[in-house]
């Protein structure tokens, strides 16, 4: 077929309009997502997720409380509950006035504010530990101030303004870190600001001919998709926190998403990014599909950079034409050793599915337990469907696991990734699950992320971490990092059985992505966040110990700083210090997050 593609053909661009603000998609300032979403346990012990933006949303969900009872504390009840305090006491803002004067030249009022929620919601992630604080406790410093610039041009002044009267900046994207990337540092006397991005939201433009994309870095992911589907585009880049996170925040943590298979991680898909830093505006052109230009690619240092180092203000990536096919499936395993084992071939073989994730047992129970209420020939199919797995197939429901699958691609990619898969599961004694399985598994990370604030009510602590780790070392890591928590846990006196989880989530050549799940009973404890972020740290010394890394896409922020001694050389560290100071000498990305902690707070 004779292509369309014209060479001599100037390549012309699409402007998107902005995207529309709908005050329906209000977010939550004490809990994670939406305000109109959020589970609840009725007094018949039925749970609800409330709203309508989910399949899950509006369903009864009556074996979930049951389990629990079981899995976790035969005390976690609806009429047990421990009621937060939101909003807590928050400090008073320090105020500049030389600055303040200078913002209201460059930002009108309504792109400024000291209210005391806003400011308290920018200085938090969302970490277990930030989480508790807000609802139980308190937060010593938050941002004195929040703004939102609309342009590079006002971020540009802002810079000279904070660097003028030595003011510290904080970019703030969506809040979604679980780092405690944007706590702010105790013993920072300076006035701190909250750079909100959200008023820098577009997709600038779209080059449909060379496959780009000018994204602004306040854009939001549900949106940067909406926008790029309408013109037939996608970007592919796909975290759990997609809804909320922005393109400024996955460059600053070096994100991952989950269809990373097909369309890379964030650095395969940024070409260039636009910096305002202490030294001004970091940008270049032309944008060309690869290039040798040693320490002036920008790419190298912004990302994983943490809002250390400056702001990011818009990124060009590669797009996508929207796939052709995208189909959901899902195998059953008898354990998680030989889901394992079916990925390792399964990544050797190449041309993997989009996105490939494996649960293990205790988390392929939760998901059991998220199904909606069946009736009539729904539940006689599910009667049956149990029966074939445990009956014929013989597997154990207290060892079996599930891997949930996306394929996308053209027709004759996917119909052949399918077979393929399909086939090497059956050689590893996989049972095929069904795509609607498939598909609700891959959309229950969406809802399921509302769960952590939903037990933090009747008394039960809980986070996600993550790792990567060689394919030969990753069995033992998951065995290691449970037993570890376990022990951790009983010196520590944690009522109940500590739910611990972990499921592979991303595929590499050499290794894989492990996400860990934990929660527990916290009720009688002195200290439950405390305790918490003991055994959260002892979970991480023991991913260390068993050749796990440090972070696989989450950054390092304040949470993990107190490792990197053990994972870089001293000369790594000094050079980090020394980029820091070049670059920002007086400090005033003074977020202190990962290798630039060091540097001491100015008075």
């Amino acid at each position: 077929m004779r292509s369309k593609f014209d060479p001599h053909a100037s390549a012309e661009r699409i402007e998107p309009k902005p995207p529309l603000v709908d005050p329906s998609e209000a977010e939550s300032l004490d809990v994670w997502g939406f305000r109109d979403t959020r589970f609840e346990a009725r007094p018949d012990g039925v749970v609800v997720l409330t709203g309508s933006r989910y399949e899950l949303s509006g369903q009864e969900l009556p074996d979930l409380l049951p389990w629990a009872k079981r899995t976790i504390h035969p005390d976690f009840a609806p009429s047990n509950l421990n009621l937060p305090h939101y909003p807590p006491v928050i400090p008073d803002p320090v105020r500049n006035t030389a600055f303040l004067e200078d913002v209201s030249k460059i930002l009108t009022t309504d792109q400024r504010s000291e209210d005391a929620e806003i400011r308290l919601r920018h200085g938090h992630g969302h970490t277990l530990e930030e989480m508790w604080a807000i609802k139980f406790a308190s937060i010593p410093r938050v941002p004195d101030l929040v703004v939102w610039p609309a342009d590079d041009a006002q971020v540009e002044s802002l810079v000279q303004a904070a660097l003028r009267h030595d003011v510290v900046l904080v970019p703030y994207g969506g809040g979604t870190n679980v780092t405690e990337a944007l706590v702010c540092p105790a013993g920072e006397r300076r006035m701190i600001v909250s750079v909100d991005m959200a008023r820098m939201n577009r997709v600038l433009w779209i080059d449909p001919v060379n496959r780009l994309a000018c994204i602004q870095a306040g854009a939001v992911g549900r949106h940067i998709t909406q926008t790029l589907a309408s013109h037939g585009f996608t970007m592919g880049h796909d975290p759990d926190s997609v809804e909320f996170s922005t393109l400024g925040g996955w460059v600053a943590t070096h994100c991952s998403g989950m269809k990373k298979n097909r369309y890379g991680n964030i650095e395969d898909l940024v070409l260039d990014v636009s910096v305002v830093t202490a030294r001004g505006r970091l940008e270049r052109s032309p944008v060309v599909p690869r290039e040798s230009v040693g320490s002036s690619d920008v790419r190298r240092f912004v990302f994983g950079s943490e809002g250390c180092l400056g702001i990011v203000t818009s990124a060009i990536v590669k797009i996508f034409p929207l796939p052709e096919a995208e189909v959901y499936g899902s195998i059953v395993f008898p354990d998680f050793e030989t889901g394992v084992r079916f990925l390792y071939d399964l990544e050797q073989e190449g041309n993997v599915p989009a996105s490939v994730r494996l649960v293990d047992n205790l988390q392929f129970q939760l998901s059991q337990m998220l199904k909606p209420r069946a009736t009539g020939w729904k539940a006689i199919e599910g009667r049956l469907q149990k029966l074939v797995v445990t009956k014929w197939k013989g597997f154990d429901v207290e060892k079996m696991t599930a891997c949930t699958l996306v394929f996308e691609g053209s027709k004759q990619e996917v119909e052949a990734q399918q077979r393929r898969t399909y086939a090497l599961a059956k050689r590893h004694g996989g049972l095929a699950g069904g795509s609607s399985n498939g598909k609700r598994g891959y959309q229950l990370t969406f809802g399921i992320a509302y769960i952590r604030d939903w037990i933090m009510r009747h008394h039960c602590v809980a986070e996600s971490f993550e790792t990567s780790v060689p394919w030969s070392q990753a069995l033992p890591l998951c065995e290691n990092v449970k037993r570890r928590i376990l022990e951790e846990s009983a010196k520590r006196g944690v009522p109940g059985t500590p739910y611990i989880t972990c499921r592979v989530t991303q595929l590499y050549p050499t290794g894989v992505c492990v996400y860990f799940y934990l929660a527990f009973y916290a009720k009688g404890l002195a200290d439950p966040a405390g305790t918490f972020a003991e055994i959260e740290l002892a979970a991480r010394d023991e991913i260390l110990r068993s050749g796990g890394s440090l972070s696989h896409h989450h950054g390092i922020g304040k949470l993990r700083q107190r490792f990197l001694p053990r994972v870089a050389s001293p000369g790594v560290l000094a050079f980090a210090r020394d980029m820091k100071r070049a670059v920002d000498p007086t400090n005033v990305f003074g977020a202190a997050n990962q290798l630039f902690s060091t540097d001491e707070p100015h008075s």
